[in-house]
């Protein structure tokens, strides 16, 4: 581990690689595949369950004290983010397939980031109590907001078809666990604020073992022998994409509804990021059933972008607070 973090590789993306190799090497079938699957459901009803005893709902109620930063965090997270999407549907399925065109736009539509943009926001040296709480609303919305936008927008461009059953676990899965935390965090969240080993367990070995499932489930239907290498480099030339349209949008909104500095910071960060953690979680239950291997495969190349780009934004923007505070100072 010491040795991956003096190069900055994150041992956690390596991990999410292995399983895949894992997944495609050794695929879970017959009776390992049903274990896997409710593994997978009970890990989800325990992220959300720690999702909802970790967010203050004060932390929620004080987000609106900063409304217009927050709020401009909100609108590119969940409205440039998705109409963005729906102008990439040009691309399918001559440039891309249906199904990879519909994980580039699921990916559009799921909540921000939590730790990477407040980690970020603090190298920058920005605002990271606006970071908290831009990125935890968003995770919070996410949860009810992302479920209508898949149900309202890949329904309606015939990419994905989400039934009632689907609806009834989200509110199973997702739903419930998030609303149990919230009740239980009177009890809960002093032992998790102590012991944080265990909920990094629960949130990084959720994913891993969705990745393991979703990239499974891929080889045990062939899906993969359909996806050539030149498709995947499409995905990754429209995620550089996408992100680079974000995040251009980000600075100059930014400065132009007059944030200040630290502020900026906040709305670069929070506002540009997609979560690998809560997309793959609502993937695995909004496309049971559907090839969630390729749905997913876009959001977790854009994740890994976005972390590479905004770790070199992070030390420039860092060197010119410093610079800031300089002037500043004399």
């Amino acid at each position: 581990m010491k040795f991956l973090a003096r190069f900055n590789i994150d041992a956690f993306l390596i991990g999410i690689f292995v399983m895949a190799g894992l997944a495609a090497i050794l695929p879970a079938k017959g009776v390992g595949e049903d274990i896997l699957g409710w593994a997978v459901k009970i890990a989800i009803g325990l992220l959300f369950l720690l999702y909802g005893a970790r967010l203050s709902p004060q932390e929620a109620l004080e987000g609106f004290k900063h409304w217009r930063l927050h709020t401009t965090v909100l609108a590119f997270t969940f409205v440039l983010f998705p109409l963005i999407g729906l102008s990439l549907r040009v691309l399918a399925p001559h440039v891309i397939s249906d199904e990879l065109y519909a994980g580039i736009l699921f990916m559009c539509l799921v909540p921000s980031t939590v730790q990477s943009s407040i980690a970020f926001t603090s190298i920058a040296k920005g605002n990271v109590a606006g970071a908290i709480v831009s990125a935890s609303f968003s995770n919070f919305i996410g949860v009810f907001l992302t479920p209508v936008l898949v149900i309202l927008l890949m329904e309606t461009t015939g990419d994905v078809h989400i039934d009632g059953r689907a609806i009834i676990d989200i509110v199973v899965q997702l739903l419930v666990p998030f609303m149990v935390g919230q009740l239980l965090r009177p009890w809960l969240v002093g032992w998790l604020t102590r012991h944080a080993a265990p909920t990094k367990i629960v949130d990084r070995g959720s994913i891993l073992l969705v990745v393991y499932a979703a990239f499974s489930e891929g080889m045990n239907q062939g899906i993969w022998s359909t996806t050539s290498v030149t498709q995947i480099l499409v995905v990754i030339a429209v995620s550089c994409l996408i992100l680079a349209v974000v995040l251009f949008a980000t600075i100059h909104v930014s400065r132009w509804l007059g944030f200040p500095w630290a502020d900026q910071i906040v709305v670069i960060f929070a506002g540009s990021k997609k979560s690998l953690a809560s997309g793959l979680p609502m993937a695995s239950v909004l496309f049971a059933g559907q090839s969630v291997g390729l749905i997913v495969l876009p959001l977790m190349i854009f994740h890994q972008i976005q972390l590479v780009v905004c770790a070199i934004l992070a030390r420039r923007y860092g060197d010119k607070t410093d610079r800031l505070d300089a002037l500043a100072k004399e």
